[in-house]
């Protein structure tokens, strides 16, 4: 005849449940912050660069509302799986993203009207923007709050559900 499972054998196997939990929890913040090592954070920098159309653009340009600086590249296959995403988020918030190592403005202006978006593009043909950031693999991306501090910074693949509670605590925070 079998017993029914006693409390303190049901407990001990709760507290091993929340124990690796928490092993995966502690994992997941070591390798977040590794992949972060590099990323700035305090005071982004500001820039003077031009639109994929020509249009002179300033992160200044942004300041009064949080806004997303987002770094990219058309041959990261995981930038491409967000990037409907960012073009999503792009018409609620203000956006600016980078193109690190892509092409020229008209390469990337040919891209974007294929994959139909409209976000805001900076071409970073050498990189040169990206490594004031200290972005140096993409998918990257940077909430700016109203002041021009970073205050949120993330590398990888990065929700839109994610990257919009980030915009919208740094509005309220």
């Amino acid at each position: 005849m079998n017993k029914p499972e006693t409390s303190p054998s049901r407990g001990r196997r709760w507290r091993r449940l929340a124990i690796e939990l928490l092993i995966v929890v502690l994992i997941f913040l070591a390798l977040k912050s590794w992949l972060q090592r590099d990323m700035i954070s305090g005071e982004a920098p500001d820039f003077q660069a031009h639109l994929l159309d020509g249009t002179p653009v300033s992160l200044a340009d942004y300041r009064g509302a949080p806004v997303l600086v987002h770094f990219w590249a058309t041959w990261c296959g995981i930038c491409r799986l967000e990037q409907g995403s960012i073009e999503a988020i792009s018409h609620s918030w203000p956006v600016l993203t980078v193109a690190m190592q892509s092409g020229d403005a008209d390469t990337l202006a040919a891209y974007m009207a294929e994959q139909g978006y409209t976000q805001a593009v900076i071409a970073d043909e050498d990189g040169a923007l990206a490594a004031r950031f200290g972005v140096g693999a993409v998918p990257a991306s940077f909430v700016v709050d109203a002041e021009g501090h970073i205050r949120f910074r993330e590398r990888g693949l990065t929700t839109g559900w994610g990257l919009r509670l980030r915009l919208w605590l740094a509005r309220i925070l």
